[in-house]
């Protein structure tokens, strides 16, 4: 009863400071230091709906590579339980639960909101159903620099967040199902080619100045050189087209192709290069002599410093063109291979229909020149933590640990097991009898032992000058051209690992990140790092929540941007629409104007002389059938009308004239978007035709001649006329009449 009574107590004040955490998987050391902190586990279980969201698939985010479930994740399900000796914990066995205290504990709270989420995947909760001081280790939608298609696309558009160059710490990477990546990649891997045809007669030229002068040395006498034409050697024409074709790369880097068309063909056509590869291959992999000249060594030899200048991978490049394929979401790595022939890293995505579209599939760069240590290779894994996407918050880890090869490294063999260092992939193979006995047998060194044998190499500042500044820089351009793919959430954190290769200038050179890295304690290595950054995580995303001078551990705050403020949501519908510029309307057509008649054109309508008045049409207008009544029908003139007397319309005052206008039946004008329309003018007897400078529509003149209700502009159809049909007509004041100039018609 005891136990009891303790146990309602503590998850009661566990309830009330909201202290529910919710873990799936092992993950033994989080367990223990959230139970130490007051904590109390409600067990995760995976087929209630209500507790599990699913989060539906972003059909969109194959096209980014910020898919949340396909992320390069190293899953924890290699993760065993180790003797508590390996850890720095003394009371670790309490995670058995003997007198099952926390079973009973977690019975009580199965109903109770978690607020501490740690899951192994960031698809098992969807963050969209969880409240805002809900805490989970995942942000969605990270796909976009944990996956390596993600990762391959966004650092390419490093210049608009940063003033750097992703090429100095990201080998060159292209898509294989994409057909521009595809294409760039083989333009790439022919002048890779170009490339290394000059370093190999740099190479040979210094070779065998040494040859020599071992030879003269030996005997006393200089030796001849070795005659040409003997089967297996490349002619000195061969040299020259990798000369042209790298000169004319270094005019393109340059921009002096600026004028140039952008489907112009390369120095050499597909089949050139083509023939190029062939006898490279046979230069490269079948040891075929490269004939040269003495003036093409020099002109190797500048074009090569030239090229250093604006190639940033020249010195880890190499000169066997190694590319690596790998699948695009995929870790551990699995379907990882290293390839020499670019057509048969073309046939896995020709000859692949599946593959072309998935469109996933990525070919890097190899790094044929790492740093070695006793002739074997290694690469670095390194933990950083973001606890915020804006401000961009993120945390560097002070330790880290490298993994080794089981194999001696060697170009000639591209076999995974000397290339790959995954200790998923190492711990299944043996090491070699032929490795160096200084190398460890777990094949895992941490951070200290590799800066004690850099200071044994003689570079003691390697570390803190070269390693650690290049890392943080590249970690940090990663998250930069991610922010605006991913979603960030307040209550939200995640720890994520990256690897690193080495040049043999300490250079690192970022090889991909990984969501989910594994707390496995596979070695006593890793058994006391994983321990310790788990432990610091926390501390980071819970004690300094309370406490902002609290100790983080190893974990260093290497990264902060501003604030960027958020405009505050008030209800306002912003929306720019727009619509399209329409075509401007064309001069009235012929029939549709008013234009000015010659004397002899008007025609008096009335009966005789007796008549005092009589009414003038105009010769457009329209004729009104007999018996018929139009809507353009003309009307008596006004009494204010003013004639002039017969006789005396020379000497007297031109005196101004008025019209009546009312417009007649509206008729549509095929050849413009407008409506044209004939107006009906009436005179009173005496008065002339119009000015010559009246020609234009009186719509357009005097809007209010048409009514209030027209527009200014044409009508767009028979409604918007109909106000102006059933209006009365208005009066217009003309100019005086004037004569028509002579022979103006």
């Amino acid at each position: 009863m005891g136990r009891l009574r303790s146990a309602k107590i503590h998850v009661e004040r566990a309830v009330k400071q909201k202290k529910i955490f919710m873990i799936q998987g092992r993950y033994p050391v989080i367990r223990c230091l959230l139970r130490r902190r007051g904590w109390v586990e409600k067990k995760m279980v995976r087929h209630s709906g209500t507790t599990l969201p699913q989060p539906q698939k972003d059909l969109d985010s194959s096209v980014v590579g910020n898919s949340d479930t396909t992320e390069d994740e190293d899953e924890d399900e290699d993760e065993t339980f180790q003797p508590p000796q390996l850890f720095d914990f003394d009371d670790l066995l309490e995670f058995d639960d003997l007198d099952g205290t926390h079973a009973l504990m977690s019975r009580m709270v199965r109903n109770e909101i978690p607020y501490f989420i740690w899951t192994t995947r960031r698809d098992v909760l969807d963050c969209r159903f969880l409240s805002k001081d809900q805490m989970i280790n995942h942000y969605a939608r990270a796909g976009s620099f944990t996956t390596k298609v993600g990762l391959c696309l966004n650092l390419r558009n490093l210049p608009w967040f940063d003033e750097a160059d992703a090429d100095s710490f990201f080998p060159r990477c292209y898509r294989l199902g994409a057909e521009d990546d595809k294409k760039a990649f083989i333009e790439d891997f022919w002048l890779t080619a170009a490339r290394n045809v000059l370093k190999l007669v740099v190479k040979s030229e210094w070779k065998s100045y040494s040859i020599q002068a071992e030879e003269e040395e030996a005997s006393g006498d200089k030796q001849p050189k070795k005659q040409d034409g003997k089967p297996g050697m490349v002619s000195s024409e061969f040299v020259d087209e990798a000369l042209c074709a790298c000169e004319e790369h270094l005019s393109n880097l340059a921009h002096m192709d600026i004028d140039k068309d952008l489907e112009a063909p390369m120095y050499l056509s597909p089949e050139g290069w083509s023939l190029f590869l062939q006898r490279y291959y046979q230069v490269v992999h079948e040891g075929a002599e490269l004939r040269h000249m003495d003036t093409q060594v020099r002109r190797c030899e500048d074009i090569l410093q030239q090229l250093r200048t604006v190639v940033p991978q020249m010195d880890m490049e190499g000169d066997r063109n190694i590319w690596i394929v790998k699948p695009g979401a995929k870790s551990r790595g699995r379907g990882i291979m290293c390839m020499d022939h670019l057509e048969e890293m073309l046939k896995l995505v020709d000859g692949n229909p599946m593959m072309m579209k998935d469109g996933k599939w990525v070919v890097q760069k190899y790094i044929e020149r790492p740093l070695l240590i006793f002739g074997t290779k290694f690469d670095l894994r390194q933990w950083f933590l973001v606890t915020d996407w804006n401000p961009l918050t993120v945390w560097f880890y002070r330790d880290s640990y490298i993994r080794f090869s089981t194999q001696p490294f060697s170009l000639k063999n591209l076999d995974n097991s000397v290339h790959l260092c995954n200790n998923s992939i190492q711990k299944h193979l043996e090491n070699s009898c032929h490795r160096h006995p200084l190398l460890p047998s777990d094949n895992m060194w941490s951070s200290q032992k590799f800066q004690a044998h850099l200071r044994d190499m003689g570079a003691p500042n390697a570390w803190a000058t070269v390693i650690v500044p290049g890392m943080k820089a590249a970690v940090i351009h990663a998250l930069q051209t991610s922010q605006d793919t991913v979603q960030g959430r307040k209550a939200s954190f995640e720890l994520y690992g990256a690897d690193f290769v080495f040049g043999e200038d300490f250079q690192p050179w970022l090889i991909e990140i990984n969501a989910s890295p594994t707390m496995a304690p596979s070695t006593a290595v890793t058994a006391r790092l994983c321990a310790g950054v788990q432990a610091d995580t926390l501390r980071v995303v819970i004690d300094r929540r309370l406490d902002r001078n609290c100790d983080t551990g190893a974990f260093e705050l290497i990264y902060k941007q501003p604030p960027v403020e958020v405009p505050q949501y008030v209800g306002i519908r912003l929306l720019v629409e727009g619509s399209a510029i329409k075509k401007p309307l064309a001069m009235c057509h012929r029939r549709t104007g008013v234009r000015p008649a010659l004397p002899h054109l008007l025609t008096q309508q009335g009966s005789g002389e007796g008549k005092d008045s009589g009414t003038l049409t105009h010769r457009s207008a329209p004729r009104k059938a007999a018996g018929a009544r139009s809507l353009g029908h003309t009307e008596k003139p006004d009494s204010t009308a003013t004639t002039s007397a017969p006789g005396k319309g020379k000497k007297g005052k031109a005196k101004s004239a008025t019209a009546l206008v009312r417009p007649s039946l509206p008729k549509w004008d095929p050849s413009s978007t407008g409506m044209g329309c004939i107006f009906t003018m009436t005179f009173a007897s005496g008065d002339r035709q119009p000015h010559p400078l009246n020609r234009l529509p009186l719509s357009l003149k005097n809007p209010q001649a048409l009514g209030k209700t027209i527009s200014p502009k044409y009508p767009r159809g028979p409604r918007q006329f109909l106000p102006a049909l059933q209006a009365p007509p208005n009066r217009l004041d003309l100019p005086p009449p004037t004569a028509p100039p002579k022979n103006h018609w």
